[in-house]
């Protein structure tokens, strides 16, 4: 506890990776506390992957502000960082004539917002643009703005960044309690430890009001909302080219369809309230929803190529926005909670608004131009490359060509970069959000064998027993025959 760290971030997802990266490039300590096993391992690991254009948040509000804010940057900023994204355009469908005036509400919102190039289509051209459209669409808002983001690398690449430059980021490190002590500084206790900062950032999703509400008296409420999703296998990625929502409701944008960067469909959320922060299970009656939801804006949708479904949480607040500042009564304590939809999309403007508000508090000056990392290199794809390529690669290292995952056509040479970087993987998840090892079809099926052995291979500290699936409880192997069965097999 002698260390005393200028910052502390609290929760390291997509919006607590851009501030540290942001912040990274400030003459400043940092420390990044994240509860899960891996960076990116809440909120941020389970969503739509949307760029939202920003038509849907009611103009003055943070959210619309950040969202068409972080639309903007997201182009430079993925283009940085060595991160899949494409504008490729969304669609809000209308299914009764009767409902057309609301596209033209939502227009005059979005350009209240500042979103550029919205238009109320037709169902000729929306037919056009999509010909596997429902026969009941009548007409669409087109937002061409929005697109698609790998979330994953987009967090893994932020924290990376930071890392680099010097940030500490602890993973399996929950900040339990907050407390001011008589010298000014925060102190924060974890079960590995007390940390001492000069400021805290509540980026901490779902568990943001348990940070706020231990040193505020203006208590926050955050309301776990769960969503359901459907994956499509790649087959089925270019059934439709944007994407498509229906018209909006209290609950939020319903169920959508979209390709992603990848080239698979995705479908859902929901929009279930509860109380557990954590409780990310899927439901026959969630995904039931998902299924005849996407049918509203798109006909003979190919569910039989459906490869798994999952669930998300979003940190929603009642009063249905962002808190972004410092504390009234708790001074050098910032929040940036209530990060739902459109969170993903605001977190380039998030992270530099939020970085901007610690260097004010504590006067921070921007460390030599040229001393800091402000672009990261991705890993390479082995098999995307061009063949002369692909084979100067191998020769170079013949692990690039031994592929391991062979859905995603994934090489055990990616899989040691995914370890062997910045905040490397640790576990079989971590794994796969950074090279898609176990995406596929398949979902891990055949590959994970060889990718814990691998891991056991280059992480010393790694026993085949330890290794995780996504953390501590996950576990893959319970121990060797001969322990449980003995000699003669019986137990």
């Amino acid at each position: 506890m002698n260390d005393v760290y200028d910052v502390c971030i609290i929760g390291a997802g997509v919006v607590g990776t851009a501030i540290a990266r942001n912040l990274s490039e400030r003459q400043c300590s940092i420390l990044v506390l994240e509860r899960g096993d891996d960076i990116c391992s809440g909120t941020s690991k389970a969503n739509s992957a949307i760029v939202h254009a920003g038509y849907d948040a009611e103009p003055g509000k943070l959210m619309a502000k950040y969202n068409v804010a972080g639309n903007e940057m997201m182009g430079k900023v993925c283009e940085d960082l060595d991160v899949p994204f494409e504008r490729i355009g969304s669609l809000v469908v209308c299914t009764d004539v009767e409902d057309m005036p609301k596209l033209e509400e939502l227009k005059r919102r979005g350009e209240k917002n500042g979103v550029k190039g919205l238009e109320v289509i037709a169902r000729d051209r929306l037919v056009e643009m999509e010909p596997n459209i429902s026969d009941e669409a009548v007409g669409a808002l087109w937002a061409p703005t929005a697109g698609i983001v790998d979330p994953f690398l987009l967090t893994i690449a932020q924290a990376e960044v930071a890392e680099t430059n010097g940030a500490t980021i602890l993973t399996s490190c929950e900040a339990k309690t907050l407390t001011k002590e008589a010298d000014g500084l925060w102190k924060i206790e974890t079960a590995e430890g007390a940390f001492r900062a000069r400021t805290v950032v509540n980026a901490a999703g779902t568990h943001a009001a348990e940070m706020h509400n231990q040193v505020s008296s203006e208590k926050m409420e955050i309301v776990p909302r769960r969503g359901e999703y459907l994956l499509l296998d790649k087959r089925a990625g270019g059934y439709v080219h944007h994407t498509i929502f229906c018209l909006p409701s209290k609950m939020g944008k319903g169920i959508l369809v979209t390709p992603t960067c990848h080239g698979n469909l995705i479908l859902g959320p929901t929009a279930t309230d509860q109380e557990d922060e954590d409780d990310t299970a899927t439901t026959a009656e969630g995904l039931d929803a998902v299924r005849k939801g996407a049918a509203k804006t798109v006909k003979d949708l190919p569910l039989r190529e459906v490869i798994t479904s999952f669930a998300g949480l979003r940190a929603h607040r009642p009063e249905h926005e962002f808190l972004v500042g410092e504390a009234k009564d708790a001074p050098g304590f910032v929040d940036c909670s209530g990060i739902e939809s459109p969170g993903l999309t605001s977190a380039p403007a998030l992270g530099e608004a939020v970085a901007g508000i610690v260097s004010d508090i504590l006067k921070l000056e921007r460390k030599p131009e040229g001393s800091y990392a402000t672009k990261r290199q991705g890993i390479v794809h082995a098999a995307a490359l061009p063949v002369e390529e692909r084979r100067a690669l191998i020769e170079k290292n013949p692990a690039y060509g031994r592929i391991v995952c062979r859905c995603e056509e994934v090489s055990e040479g990616e899989i040691v970069d995914a370890i062997k970087r910045p905040c490397g993987a640790r576990s079989l998840d971590g794994i796969k959000r950074r090279v898609r090892c176990g995406m596929g079809r398949c979902q891990g099926g055949f590959c994970t064998p060889k990718v814990m052995d691998i891991l056991a291979r280059e992480v010393p500290e790694l026993a085949l027993e330890s290794i995780t699936k996504k953390g501590k409880g996950s576990e893959f192997v319970e121990g060797h025959d001969k322990d449980c069965y003995g000699e003669g097999g019986e137990r």
